[in-house]
Formats: C-alpha cells, structure tokens, sequence
C-alpha cells in the first residue's frame, strides 16, 4: 500500500475543487512580452484550487455562451490584494451568466504588493483584449465585476480610467472594499495595495466614494448588514457618492449572511440577489435594443 502524504493530498483536493468549475473555452495571457509595470513579486505562483497567490503572470479566462445578448463582463474576483480567489468568486458563476447569453471573463490580476498601479494596468489591459475581440464575441458593452478587494479594483476602474476605451459601461459590486479611508475599510487590503504607510494623498486618491463623477459608469451594489470584515459603509457611502453625481446605481442590503458569500449556494439571499442582478442586466440589454 502506498503512503499517503500531505502533498498526495493536496493534489486531490486541487483536483476536486477544480472539478466543480466550468473550463473556459480559452485562457489569455496579459502580457506576453512582459508587462509595463513590476510588482516585485518572484518565485512561482502558489496555486490553492479556489485561489492563487504571489501572482506575476496574469491571464484572462473567456467563457462564451452560445450566443451572446450584446453583454460582457470583466470579473475581478477578492482576496485582500493578496489572492485572487478565481474559483469561488470567478469560474463558479461563468454558467449562471453565459446561459444568459453574456460573455464572462475572468481575470487573474498581478497583486500589488504595494504597487499600486499594478492591478489596474491588468485591468485596463484585459479591457483592450476584450474590446479587440468584441465582434468576434458578439458584444457591444463590457461591464466590470468586483467582489470585495476585487470590487475596490472594480470601483478603481469605473472612476479612474484614462480613456473612453477604459470606461466600463458599468459596474456591478459584491461586498466591496470602497475606500483606503482606515476608519471603516479593509486594512489588509489598503496595506497590500498602498504600502503599510500610506500618505494621506494615496488614501484619498484611492478612497473611490471621493473619485466620483458623473461620467462614473451606472453601478449595481450588493452588501451585507452583518459583514464583519467589510464594513457595509462602504457600499453605502458609494451609492451615496453615485446618487449625489446623479449616477443611475442600485444598493441591495441584505440583512444577513456576512462577507464572501458571492459562490455560497447555503446563502439565504442567493436565489434574491440573483434574481435582481438579472432583473438589473436585462434592464441593460434593453438598452441595445
């Protein structure tokens, strides 16, 4: 009989939790000749399964329904800025929305290791990609996803793009990191993305609730009462912020269910938030009509 050891099953368990995800009809990578910028990471990436770490080599993974409704989305899973959970806050929606016709992209961004503009070079460059292949895809508007940290990305992108090209036609946010403001964000996240010193200059720049404009791209916003990790102010403070520059944005505030419940089939509110998320997208489809 052959030992076991913890290595053998580890293996297994990666193989189980990749089972339970959709393969993508293709995965590209970001910057093949190497990227514009450095996140002083090395070594290999650590790859969990459900997340990866130390990540220096980001990819884009498509997944295409069999005919699209004119919708893409560019999803930018959590992990603090130092994971990228790309199976549970990634691959594990990519049938719920191709079986809507919207095309599902999602990206494995380079962490920041306190280099801020890192994850959203990735961002911009999975936006580029995907906009050179939107006749190919069938699409004529790509929207930005972001759970937790990845929903500050998200947010990022919808208030700091530097081009029209760069603007998400909108926004759709889980349980976001909002602000770098330390007295109700996440701090691991603004550490991991700004340094353990912050100047007062980066915080602001990067507290997106004050980025706000009225070219900021519509936005629907999900968040729980009880989240203990995330305060729900930030979502708040956000809507507050999009209402006050006359942005179209929906806030849904479920009671219970704490932080990170995006793939968490045992949520009470599941069927609810999705039911209005697909409400909110059909509204948007009917837009190209």
């Amino acid at each position: 009989m052959k030992k076991v050891t913890l290595l053998s099953v580890f293996l297994l368990l990666c193989v189980a939790i990749f089972a339970q995800y959709p393969t993508p009809n293709s995965v590209i990578e970001l910057w093949p000749n190497g990227a514009p910028t450095d996140n002083g990471l090395t070594g290999p990436e650590k790859d969990y399964g459900d997340h990866v770490s130390n990540v220096t080599k980001p990819t884009l993974s498509i997944f295409l329904p069999e005919k699209c409704n004119g919708l893409a989305i560019l999803v930018c899973p959590g992990g603090g800025y130092v994971d990228v959970w790309n199976g549970g806050e990634g691959f594990s929606l990519a049938d719920w929305y191709t079986n809507q016709g919207i095309v599902y992209a999602v990206l494995k961004y380079r962490l920041p290791n306190g280099h801020n503009e890192v994850p959203l070079d990735d961002v911009h460059r999975a936006m580029d990609i995907l906009n050179e292949k939107k006749n190919e895809y069938g699409f004529k508007k790509l929207g930005i996803q972001g759970c937790s940290a990845g929903g500050h990305l998200a947010a990022t992108a919808s208030t700091h793009f530097d081009t029209p090209e760069h603007r998400p036609d909108f926004q759709i946010l889980f349980y976001p990191v909002i602000t770098a403001d330390l007295s109700f964000s996440h701090h691991g996240s603004v550490y991991n993305l700004l340094g353990k010193e912050p100047s007062a200059e980066m915080i602001e720049l990067y507290s997106n609730e004050k980025q706000v404009t009225k070219d900021t791209p519509p936005a629907f916003i999900m968040a729980n009462s009880d989240d203990g990790l995330v305060p729900v102010k930030n979502s708040i403070e956000y809507y507050n912020a999009l209402q006050a520059n006359r942005v179209s944005a929906t806030l849904h505030v479920y009671p219970v269910g704490g932080h990170g419940w995006f793939a968490n089939s045992n949520f009470v509110y599941a069927e609810q938030w999705k039911s209005d998320l697909k409400q909110w997208l059909n509204q948007i489809v009917k837009t190209l009509q």
